[in-house]
């Protein structure tokens, strides 16, 4: 894509200078110290080396690390360190610059940084980041001795996202669910909150844009009527707060449109009944530090005197901070329109600490200390928080797994690839972990380019190479060393090579006193022999046998005689059903192969009386008209998920490379819809609820539960319908019948 011709070089070169001088700027009116010469060395640095590259939009790629830099120090609050490792973070991925010439030029610690997001990003992250999502989110965390990796990381997802829109429609899939399922909720474990609330937004608006579209539609035009209910409700708020003498900001949070949607989905509501659309925020100014518990809760006490108290809403997160390091005084009082409003009350520090995450205490701290110090106590206090969450982080810990990983790390292959291995795996872990082979002949390894012994211990984020040796072979010993069950037992199995002659012996000693003695060879005998022996399989039995470690004796014989009679009618059945469904589908003709599937293209769904070109997902089975989107299964066939089902979300972070983009075309047959109906229950309501859908509608009902308690009902209903459209129909004519409250199609 060639840039806008209106702009010289010379006027692009102003732009681009003009970017970074907004990054100076911001920088110096900071409290950190003010390293402005290496800031700019790095500046000059990355410009050079990324001369002549263009973004897929068009515009000089310089823009992104300098946009990058940018959000890492205004918006997270990092330092000068942080600012330099941004600027540079693609030179080493994307030039002929080594991590070794980042570090000649700015020193060990920067290098650091840029080799750090060198290796969460290019190759690994393009392809195979999607490809191991799990993986890669362990990665983030564990690698870290030093979180400013994951910062600016964070940084980097964050300009991505806004520039999102130069991107193909897959593409846009791909990184938005990414962003959804790795990177808002490990914001929100890092208290970066405005970061978490806005990547959020950007992946709703790409994976859902008639959805944010109508819901940001309806904010703009309930606007002036919620204006003048907050400016109805805080008014009398805000005239207690001048009568105390506080010096203080009162807003109202607007939900934003993601939480808004989120809400409407879980609860099943329209946006109409979404009372809770803002929150009123309390900031006020205090210098003392001690003092601040006392004024929120005298600000507390003069709006309870004004207002009703919800008396289950109050959240004290000042007393014990949540985990992520957030402070507040959260309450819910019954507004003049009779609904609840939420009411957080913070200090000018916390409302920094809550929006920027830890970053933010920096500008707190007694004098002016080095950005490194400064940033230990931080990466404490970080990982203090994973190691030991308290209760109120533990849905995440749950639903995400983003704790530290303390028992496993995360390590590279030379090409690039990622393996999750328990904490205390060795370099012969690794090599059994990619293929027996290369394990049975390991004699040492490469760890980040060093020579080291096969029993090396790794770390997360070490590059390990396997060495081998044909005249290597396994040793007994090994086991000792090895932390991995998968390498544990391959090990064994080489081990047992070694001795398949002995084996093979007793096989063969085996069968023959089995055919002496007239006693059938089947499954209920050896496990006989293998109980009288105590061993643990068919192996081990024969292996004894051969070494003439056990001798089949007389005493067996009749035992063993007895029970294969019991067993023979069993047995003769067995292997009948073992026969007839061995007649495998290799009968069959060869099948075709199907064609291969665009994912850069739109996928038409189609179906008629011959089938369809798609099967539905049997997690979410949406209908024609919802929004949908399709992926590639092993068999090459479109599954389709409605992008509201989970399991999209996991997909869409896992295997972004089988994502494609689909519309309902010429879709004909019924697809199965649920709807759940509640209401005020009275005689009659059922058959009227029948007779409407059955006869005056002609839908197919497929299954109806009903349930009343007292003089409340609710009804679960499943229809076939041709498409989503019927099912609004449906809706809105069933809420026409007296007594029914709601009625909502369940996904």
């Amino acid at each position: 894509m060639e840039s806008k011709p209106a702009m010289t070089p010379e006027e692009e070169d102003r732009m681009i200078d003009d970017a970074f001088r907004e990054v100076l700027d911001g920088y110096l009116k900071s409290n950190h110290r003010k390293k402005v010469e290496i800031i700019e060395r790095a500046y000059r640095f990355a410009k050079e080396a990324h001369k002549g590259i263009r973004r897929r939009s068009g515009e000089p790629y310089i823009l992104h690390p300098i946009a990058v830099a940018k959000i890492a120090s205004q918006e997270i609050g990092l330092g000068s360190t942080s600012i330099c490792a941004a600027l540079l973070h693609d030179v080493v991925e994307d030039t002929d610059y080594t991590v070794e010439d980042i570090e000649q030029h700015f020193g060990k610690k920067i290098a650091q940084l840029v080799e750090g997001l060198t290796k969460i990003s290019g190759g690994i992250f393009g392809d195979k980041a999607s490809l191991q999502a799990e993986n890669f989110r362990k990665l983030l965390l564990t690698m870290s001795e030093d979180i400013r990796v994951v910062l600016i990381k964070m940084a980097d997802r964050l300009h991505n996202m806004r520039t999102l829109g130069s991107m193909a429609p897959n593409k846009q899939y791909k990184i938005a669910g990414e962003t959804l399922y790795i990177y808002a909720p490990l914001a929100h474990r890092l208290g970066l909150f405005a970061i978490k609330t806005e990547l959020e937004d950007l992946s709703f608006k790409y994976e859902h844009p008639a959805a944010y579209a109508s819901i940001s539609e309806q904010i703009r035009e309930s606007e002036a009527r919620r204006a003048a209910v907050y400016s109805d409700f805080s008014a009398p708020i805000k005239q207690k707060l001048d009568e105390m003498g506080l010096v203080y900001d009162a807003k109202a949070r607007l939900k934003s449109v993601y939480s808004i949607w989120n809400k409407m989905e879980t609860k099943h509501v329209p946006f109409k009944e979404v009372y809770d659309l803002y929150a009123m925020r309390i900031v006020f100014d205090c210098d003392d530090q001690s003092k601040e518990k006392a004024i929120c809760w005298s600000i507390y006490s003069a709006i309870t005197d004004i207002y009703r108290l919800h008396p289950d809403r109050t959240r004290d997160w000042i007393s014990v901070p949540k985990a992520n390091g957030y402070q507040a005084l959260h309450l819910t009082v019954m507004g003049p329109d009779g609904n609840w409003v939420e009411v957080q009350i913070r200090s000018r520090r916390m409302d920094e600490i809550a929006e920027k995450g830890f970053a933010a205490h920096w500008k707190y701290k007694i004098g002016e200390g080095e950005e490194e110090s400064e940033l230990n106590v931080w990466l404490r206090t970080i990982k203090d928080i994973l190691d030991n969450p308290e209760p109120s982080a533990i849905d995440f810990l749950d639903t995400l797994k983003l704790n530290l990983f303390a028992s496993e790390i995360v390590v590279f292959t030379p090409k690039g690839e990622l393996l999750t291995l328990p904490a205390g795996a060795t370099v012969l872990d690794v090599a059994f972990a990619l293929h027996s082979q290369l394990g049975i002949h390991c004699i040492a390894g490469k760890v980040n380019h060093k020579l080291v012994p096969l029993s090396h211990k790794l770390s997360s984020g070490d590059q390990v190479e396997v060495l081998t040796s044909k005249s290597q072979n396994p040793q007994p010993e090994w086991e000792s060393f090895l932390a991995t069950a998968k390498a544990k037992t391959r090990l064994r199995q080489a081990l047992r090579k070694n001795r398949q002659p002995v084996v093979n012996k007793g096989k063969e000693m085996l069968a023959t006193w089995l055919q002496q003695h007239d006693i059938p060879d089947n499954n209920e005998v050896i496990s006989k022999l293998q109980g009288v022996f105590h061993v643990d399989n068919r192996e081990e039995l024969c292996y004894q046998i051969g070494a003439e470690e056990i001798v089949l004796g007389e005493f067996l014989v009749k035992s063993l005689k007895k029970q294969a009679e019991s067993q023979g009618l069993f047995s003769k059945l067995l292997k009948f059903n073992r026969k007839s469904s061995s007649k495998t589908a290799d009968e069959e003709p060869g099948k075709t192969e199907k064609p291969k599937i665009n994912t850069k293209e739109t996928y038409r769904l189609r179906s008629d009386e011959n089938g369809s070109n798609f099967k539905i997902a049997e997690c979410c089975y949406p209908i024609p008209g919802d929004e949908v989107m399709g992926f590639i299964d092993d068999d090459g066939e479109v599954v389709v998920h409605a992008l509201t089902c989970p399991r999209a979300q996991v997909l869409k972070a896992g295997f972004g490379s089988r994502i494609v983009a689909t519309s309902w075309e010429g879709v004909t047959g019924k697809a199965l819809a649920h709807v759940r109906i509640e209401g005020i229950d009275r005689h009659g309501i059922l058959q009227e609820l029948i007779q409407m859908i059955s006869t005056h509608m002609a839908i197919d009902i497929r299954k109806l539960n009903i349930e009343a308690h007292d003089e409340v009902f609710n009804c679960d209903l499943w229809v076939r319908v041709g498409d989503v459209s019927i099912v609004s129909s449906l809706c809105e004519k069933v809420l026409s019948i007296n007594g029914v409250q709601s009625a909502a199609r369940i996904h």
